[in-house]
């Protein structure tokens, strides 16, 4: 009898511990224990349209956000990543591959990505988050007012296309023509295009525009446009940025300036830009994919959001071999000249 009272007492010890001890599991099977929270194990499908520098960070960015929000790869998080290689039936099937893996969740890294991940995932209870798409309403990821198409919801990486401009007069006071290279089929690139059409005659531009269908088109395409203006201005288009060398070193042979769209075209030869940073917008991304996991929102209760702050920068090693000088004041408020250009 003593022996049964003796185990009864210390259960009723070992209940009163734990109780007060506050561990608890909640609807998203986070486990809380005092201060701290486990996440749940999740796994994520990430699809990457086209492998160039803004994107890869964007891909590492997201990871980032995930990390801060307590999702670590090799821990709790299991990540599939694939790349497209800026092919949209490759997207396709990436998208169809993680529909198969049955994933928690979808990161679509750029505008195609983002509508092949969506359209696979529209009729699942799979959310997807975008982020670097450039006009998710034009994308038909998004409403009018912002708000999402559906379970999916992300970043924007919309041009600064006034700030663009402004830049662009400031260093060539003299120009007329911008050339603007753009894949046809990247919704993205069509609205970048009409936004900076619209903007080109207050500051003096025509824009001279030449569509592209594959990556095989650049070569020929370039040597059309450069015969036709003073500079070349690059968008985010991901089939163009792919093949950004090919562009530059036919542009650097006619001694012509091509201006990018981000710090990651500039670092490789573009002589400069006011753009936006991508591992900023993947992170601010990767800390919204980790409010769907948790379970806090949904992706279609989430409108898209846009980073609105770009900054100057600029190839001092381009410059030169240009000819170009930068004017004072975009050098003091830069956030980066580079000296070099990255091979």
């Amino acid at each position: 009898m003593k022996k049964m009272m003796k185990s009864i007492f210390m259960l009723l010890v070992i209940v009163s511990v734990l109780t007060g001890c506050g561990a608890k599991v909640d609807n998203n099977d986070n486990v809380s224990t005092g201060s701290s929270t486990t996440r749940r194990n999740a796994t994520i499908g990430i699809g990457q349209f086209a492998e160039h520098g803004s994107l890869d960070n964007c891909r590492e960015g997201f990871l980032a956000g995930l990390a801060e929000e307590g999702y670590v790869e090799g821990e709790n998080l299991t990540i599939f990543t694939e790349n497209a290689m800026a092919d949209g039936s490759n997207a396709n099937q990436i998208a169809s591959n993680f529909m198969a893996k049955k994933v928690d969740l979808i990161a679509a890294i750029a505008t195609p990505m983002a509508q092949s991940a969506y359209g696979a995932a529209r009729d699942s209870d799979i959310p997807v988050i975008y982020t670097a798409v450039t006009d998710p309403v034009e994308a038909q990821l998004a409403n009018s007012d912002r708000t999402p198409s559906g379970n999916v919801t992300g970043t924007s990486d919309k041009l600064p296309v006034e700030l663009q401009l402004e830049m662009i007069r400031n260093i060539l006071p003299d120009a007329k023509n911008i050339g603007i290279m753009y894949s046809t089929s990247e919704a993205n690139s069509i609205s970048a295009i009409e936004e900076y059409k619209k903007m080109a005659p207050d500051y003096g531009f025509t824009i001279i525009e030449s569509g592209i269908s594959t990556i095989a088109d650049v070569p020929l395409a370039a040597d059309n446009l450069l015969g036709k203006v003073d500079c070349i201005n690059n968008l985010t288009d991901n089939t163009v940025v792919s093949a950004l060398p090919v562009i530059l070193n036919k542009a650097a042979s006619k001694n012509i300036p091509v201006f990018g769209s981000e710090v990651e075209q500039v670092k490789i030869g573009c002589l400069a830009s006011m753009g936006l940073d991508y591992y900023d917008l993947g992170r601010q991304t990767g800390k919204m994919a980790a409010m769907v996991l948790d379970g806090e929102k949904k992706a279609s209760d989430i409108n898209f959001e846009v980073i609105e702050e770009a900054a100057f920068y600029g190839n001092q090693a381009v410059a030169n071999n240009l000819g170009i000088g930068f004017p004072e004041e975009l050098i003091d408020n830069a956030k980066e000249v580079f000296d070099e250009i990255v091979e």
